[in-house]
């Protein structure tokens, strides 16, 4: 009896040894097929990424077939798009009005009713997003560039669209970024809704070396990720950060200028497209709290050529970058791609990439970046901004006033 007892004690562990394998190996996700990377120019640096797969990931191919087709060639500087409810597109224009656009890509007239914006330089009318309930409430949030005392600002404002959708009415400034600058640049300016109801927006440390150490200071909002509820104060739950006089409404700090965000579909997780200098462009999943080091540390240059402060690229208590590029793409406005018309896509980050010239696709798994493609490139268009419409194509805007839809053909 003890020796039957000792063979089935041998073949019941072998068989758990081969189900606990099994299992592993079936939870496993399935890598795609990559080749070579899409980025064959030469770095500007020679800096080394803290982790294997951080930059320079091999390149994957859509096999779906796809359409892609311009359907729009007349907007002026469009700069933020958002789907609406009944399936049209709301825009935002950089010189500070609105057009809504139908999945066929015919433009409404301007929509009026918006603060004067400073469109110097990278300002004017940039990011929006409507509200959970906009179909009772009509209500739209939008990031622009405000002159005010001491400067110009990134500042949010919310408005109702009137009934025939040609202005916007109630009309209230809730939230400016401060201090305020004299820079026109590096505004930052996204902005949408989170799963609790508040904004997240980004704000932008504004170039200048005066104030680009200010994106290490809790006590201002320039180089951050903001949380605020819809009347502009600090949403409840925000970290707190150890610094004294920490702004409550900082999510995240140590940004350079941050033009993209977006929620994962599946984890909820908040993600970010981020200017770098020469060199240095990331994505990073933002947590709460944490800080992302812009200037301690950066895997670009100046853009004459010269290190960035101690030149480092690692430092404790400062988060890395899920993905980076060197040399640049500029990314811009970026979204996950949802449902399952083109299932390769799913989950899958679509980036728009201003001097890249095209749209990057970038295959994650495990919060890690897997393949990465480029999109629409022969187009040769700086790529301001993309979104999902409800009928599941996407939707992108470019500074020369085009919008593209890439659809399943």
């Amino acid at each position: 009896m003890k020796y039957y007892n000792q063979i089935l004690l041998f073949f019941a562990s072998i068989y758990c040894l081969s189900s606990c394998s099994n299992n592993n190996e079936s939870s496993q996700p399935v890598l795609p097929e990559t080749g070579d990377p899409v980025e064959n120019q030469t770095a500007n640096t020679n800096y080394a990424p803290a982790f294997v797969g951080q930059t320079r990931i091999g390149s994957v191919t859509t096999s779906t077939p796809i359409s892609i087709e311009m359907i729009a060639s007349g907007l002026d500087k469009p700069w933020g798009i958002v789907s609406l409810p009944d399936g049209r597109l709301l825009i935002t224009q950089k010189t500070g009005t609105m057009r809504i656009a139908s999945n066929s890509g015919e433009l409404s007239a301007p929509i009026t009713g918006i603060p004067t914006v400073n469109s110097a330089g990278q300002g004017g009318l940039l990011g929006v997003c409507i509200d959970p309930n906009f179909n009772s409430n009509k209500m739209i949030y939008w990031s622009f560039s405000e002159a005010v005392t001491g400067g110009n600002c990134t500042s949010i404002a919310k408005g109702q669209l009137s009934e025939a959708t040609n202005k916007v009415e109630n009309v209230s400034v809730i939230y400016r970024a401060l201090p305020a600058h004299s820079s026109t640049l590096h505004y930052g300016g996204r902005i949408l809704f989170d799963a609790t109801g508040n904004l997240i927006i980004s704000t932008g440390e504004r170039s200048d070396l005066a104030t680009r150490p200010l994106a290490q200071d809790a006590s201002t909002s320039l180089g951050k990720i903001i949380r605020i509820t819809t009347s502009g104060q600090p949403a409840l739950g925000n970290p707190k950060f150890s610094q004294a006089n920490a702004l409550p409404e900082l999510y995240s700090i140590g940004h350079r200028n941050p033009q993209g965000i977006a929620l994962h579909p599946i984890t909820g997780d908040l993600w970010q497209s981020e200017h770098g200098p020469r060199g240095g462009d990331e994505i990073n999943r933002v947590e709460p709290g944490k800080n992302y080091g812009w200037p301690t540390i950066t895997y670009g240059i100046e853009y004459g050529g010269e290190k960035i402060g101690d030149g480092i690229q690692q430092k404790e208590g400062l988060e890395q970058p899920i993905y980076y590029w060197d040399p640049v793409v500029s990314p811009s406005g970026i979204t996950f791609y949802k449902g399952n018309k083109i299932p390769e896509w799913e989950n899958n980050l679509f980036i728009g990439a201003l001097s890249g010239q095209h749209i990057v696709q970038l295959v994650i798994q495990n919060n890690k970046v897997v393949g990465e493609e480029r999109l629409l490139a022969s187009e040769n268009q700086r790529f301001r901004d993309i979104t999902q419409g409800t009928d599941g194509a996407l939707y992108a805007i470019t500074d020369a006033g085009r919008l593209y839809k890439i659809d399943k053909k």
